[in-house]
């Protein structure tokens, strides 16, 4: 039986990340002004893109739908463009893929293993990052 959204939403995640480790709460480091720094220009669109690359290479791999969409494995196109302009739900077997257009991030709820070990791969293929969420 599939997990829903919510289901989804309250299970372990990973974060794919321009960051190698999740920054500490106490950091003497200037996170939210080298954040803020990402988000400008065309950094954004830069790392956006590396998003979208690393969605539509896990789809070689397995299958997906976006957001509230039946359809499975959408034209790419069509992914990349819903990826820029909105808050998008990537559902892959019982997991899911969060991605927002102005986060420097996705992040991943209830990979299995296998899921967890392909995403690493494209992400660093990508120069991104792959690490599990703590909570503060």
């Amino acid at each position: 039986m599939k997990k829903t959204i919510e289901e989804l939403l309250q299970c372990p995640y990973w974060i794919v990340d321009i960051l190698p480790l999740q920054v500490p709460e106490n950091s003497p480091g200037q996170y939210f002004a080298v954040e803020e720094y990402f988000l400008q220009g065309n950094r954004i669109e830069e790392i956006k893109q590396k998003h979208i690359n690393l969605i539509l290479k896990l789809n070689c791999y397995r299958d997906i739908s976006i957001g509230d969409e039946t359809v499975i494995n959408p034209l790419p196109e069509h992914i990349a463009d819903e990826m820029k302009k909105r808050y998008l739900y990537i559902m892959t077997g019982e997991s899911m893929i969060l991605s927002e257009p102005d986060d420097t991030y996705l992040t991943v709820f209830n990979p299995d293993s296998e899921l967890l070990e392909l995403i690493r791969l494209i992400a660093s293929g990508e120069g991104l990052y792959v690490w599990k969420a703590e909570k503060f």
